[in-house]
């Protein structure tokens, strides 16, 4: 039976992890290879883990890390970071990563995805569209940015999405800049249209900061990939640090939301 994703997203700065809210000011919330650990126990259905650092600094992927968390990961990994050719995604695959995720390097080059599926696979190329509201008196609609959003785009967020998937993206993820972090629910209008326009797995991320956010998007969008960072990472409205994950039961009901059953 097909049913929705809960996808715990994981940022690496530095070397540790992090959470951001609006792609800024980085809180330290622990060690990637302990919270890994953590989710296999929870039987996380995946797992998103992205270095924010990577392409900002114009480095290539780290490969020591990415080795390390595909050896403990028991679920599928989809790594991001710094990745700017199909050899460094076929490196990365052969390790034991399923997904290999771009955004700056592929909206530069959509052929990338092209030639990326063309070694790895259709289904093993993820494109990532950081989208947020634009700005300005008069401004309507979305826009596309990169580079820890330091960068935008004068792209249409749906007209790019629909090209990097003919050109070869098995999935794309689009994440709210504008709700990252905030835990006040995903951008549904956002995300709906994502879900209309595309005929590949969608995944949504920004903003979920309760379990009634996740059921609200699968109740509305139907069967895509839930994504989140804070709601994973913290417990309370003080946001301590502790990492967790929904219950059998619960992600059973998040099923029957979908399923209206």
């Amino acid at each position: 039976m097909l049913r929705p994703r809960i996808i715990p997203c994981l940022l690496v700065h530095k070397g540790g992890l992090v959470k951001t809210q609006g792609f800024k000011d980085p809180k330290y919330v622990g060690d990637p290879i302990n919270a890994v650990k953590i989710f296999n126990e929870k039987e996380a259905d995946e797992l998103i883990v992205l270095d924010i650092d990577a392409t900002v600094q114009g480095r290539e992927p780290d490969f020591a890390l990415i080795a390390k968390l595909a050896a403990e990961c028991r679920m599928p990994l989809c790594y991001g970071g710094g990745v700017t050719t199909a050899a460094q995604a076929a490196r990365i695959v052969d390790m034991g990563v399923e997904k290999v995720a771009v955004s700056a390097a592929a909206i530069a080059n959509p052929a990338l995805l092209t030639e990326m599926a063309d070694a790895v696979g259709r289904q093993s190329v993820v494109a990532v569209l950081d989208v947020r509201k634009r700005s300005g008196l008069f401004a309507k609609g979305y826009e596309v940015c990169t580079r820890n959003a330091s960068v935008a785009h004068k792209l249409d967020p749906l007209i790019l999405a629909k090209q990097l998937q003919e050109a070869g993206a098995g999935e794309v993820v689009v994440n709210s800049v504008d709700r990252d972090g905030f835990m006040q629910g995903y951008d549904l209008e956002l995300a709906s249209q994502f879900r209309q326009a595309l005929g590949v797995p969608v995944t949504c991320m920004g903003g979920a900061g309760s379990l009634d956010h996740v059921s609200q998007l699968v109740t509305k969008l139907g069967v895509v990939g839930a994504a989140a960072g804070s709601l994973f990472v913290f417990k309370g409205k003080y946001r301590a640090v502790l990492i967790n994950y929904p219950t059998p039961e619960q992600k059973l009901q998040l099923c029957r939301d979908v399923l209206k059953i």
